[in-house]
């Protein structure tokens, strides 16, 4: 688990390393594939959270897996820390760079390699976005289930890196229900496949581990993933109420029924009016609070759920049913909901994007105890979610030009994921850990569980240099005993890890 120890004399300074390692990629790949001007890697300073910003040393852009691993080997050996990234969506600065790091872009590894309509399989590599899987199967009948909000634009390879969900999660799983195997770089640059085409394959599950470890373990080059056949039919309601309670009870009186949608998402009366201002979804007047219910299947069963959903809908409190009739009116309906987080931007200058999880019962009580830490605190909380799988995704509005607006933001913003633990859920449901939400998994863990969690990361990476500073919020050194050093390791020593 451990490594051997080093001269740390004889390890390499940052600036030494970093030269090395770009050299290496000038020798790689062509010149605008690796980006050293300080202008342009600003561009690559965040992910989808801007809140937090870092330029990072170097930038590469590789084509393939072969480069991928020479980069990943030339940093193992100069001991030089680096990022993969994607699309650059993620919301929980997974994707953050190291000042003193590389950033390794997928971007441009965007191949769908295989489409195999007789097994249901597609062979992607990491840069593909999303929808385009779909696209790609869809005239054989089949589609790609996992369906992010940025499925426009995020790309598998991150997907695989936050264990990804969407709206469909409900009833079809995440991301790591629809991946059978990947090409894998570890951190000591070397290629591995793991899983197998077929499902459930003997052995010790690395690829469950490496699913939603964000970037952590090394970096997938490429992933076979599960089709799934197009629906023979699909029917999308929006609902209307008039408060978030009645919402939340009628999703819990569906659910008990025996009744699993494709999926069941809430917006509240504030992210209603942003997606409206933004894309003009035209939801019910005067709602404070929609469903939109998408049911699919076969016909006949299609028929009977949606028959027994408006029953139940009626009987809980709404005052508007609207059925999508044809593809443009569904696609509409999705457009409010798909748009929420963007359109938040219309309404607030800054805002958090939180991520938590908890019994879908415990939706109305915990949505008053928002609203209550709303109405204290004066900063106002916009609710769009999963409400079938009680995936939430607060909004916490903000204007970072005011004094002490993003710091009491950030307080309730941590005050939300508390409310989560409390009610018997977890501080993440979809969006990852990162740095945003590292210091809360002492809320949730305590020193056994973190340090046996660091030791499985430990044993792909014991140089510590895949992602470092992510997911745990005092990050071990591998083979470290217990208590102060008085000698400084050569991580230490090469800036790379802190003994804490």
């Amino acid at each position: 688990m451990g490594e051997p120890a080093r001269d740390p004399a004889r390890v390499p300074r940052p600036a030494e390393g970093l030269a090395a390692v770009a050299h290496r990629a000038q020798e790689l790949l062509p010149p605008e594939s690796v980006i050293a001007d300080h202008t342009r890697l600003r561009t690559y300073e965040c992910d989808g959270l801007a809140h937090y910003r870092v330029t990072p040393g170097l930038v590469v852009l590789p084509d393939d897996a072969h480069q991928v691993a020479e980069i990943v080997r030339a940093c193992a050996a100069h001991q030089i820390p680096y990022v993969a990234r994607g699309s650059g969506t993620g919301l929980s600065g997974g994707a953050l760079p190291h000042a003193d790091g590389v950033l390794i872009v997928t971007s441009r590894m965007r191949t769908i390699r295989e489409v195999r309509r007789a097994d249901q399989r597609a062979v992607v590599e990491p840069g593909v976005v999303n929808l385009d899987v779909t696209k790609a199967a869809t005239p054989d009948g089949y589609y790609y289930a996992p369906d992010p909000s940025s499925q426009l634009i995020c790309s598998i390879g991150g997907n695989l890196a936050e264990n990804a969900g969407g709206a469909h999660c409900l009833k079809y799983g995440f991301t790591t229900n629809h991946v059978l195997a990947a090409e894998f770089v570890t951190p000591q640059g070397e290629v591995v496949e793991l899983g197998t085409d077929a499902p459930d394959a003997p052995g010790y599950d690395l690829l469950g581990a490496v699913i939603g470890s964000e970037g952590t373990l090394g970096i997938v080059t490429s992933a076979t993933v599960r089709l799934t056949r197009l629906p023979e039919e699909v029917r999308t309601v929006l609902v209307g109420f008039e408060s978030t309670d009645q919402a939340g009870a009628a999703t819990s009186a569906i659910i008990a029924a025996g009744i699993v949608p494709a999926a069941i998402e809430m917006m509240d009366a504030l992210a209603i009016a942003a997606a409206e201002e933004a894309v003009h979804c035209n939801y019910p007047e005067g709602a404070g609070a929609v469903l939109v219910i998408e049911l699919d299947g076969a016909a006949i069963e299609v028929e009977q759920e949606y028959a027994e959903v408006e029953r139940l809908c009626r009987e809980n409190g709404s005052f508007e049913q609207r059925l999508a009739t044809d593809p443009v009116e569904r696609a509409l309906i999705w457009k409010g909901r798909k748009s929420a987080f963007a359109a938040v931007g219309r309404i607030s200058p800054d805002y958090i994007v939180q991520d938590g999880v908890i019994p879908r019962t415990a939706l109305p009580e915990v949505l008053r105890e928002m609203t209550r830490l709303s109405e204290e605190s004066g900063v106002r909380v916009a609710n769009v979610f999963h409400a079938g799988d009680g995936n939430l995704h607060p909004l916490v509005l903000f204007d970072d030009s005011v004094e002490g607006a993003g710091e009491a933001a950030e307080k309730v913003s941590g005050a939300i994921l508390d409310l989560c633990i409390e009610h018997g859920g977890s501080i993440t449901g979809e969006h990852g850990v990162g740095v945003d939400k590292s210091k809360y998994m002492t809320r949730m863990y305590d020193d056994d569980d973190l340090d046996t969690m660091q030791m499985v990361r430990c044993a792909f990476d014991p140089a510590n240099i895949s992602n470092p500073g992510k997911v745990f919020p005092t990050p071990r050194l591998c083979g470290e005993v217990p208590g102060r050093h008085k000698d400084t390791h050569p991580l230490q020593e090469a800036g790379l890890a802190e003994v804490f």
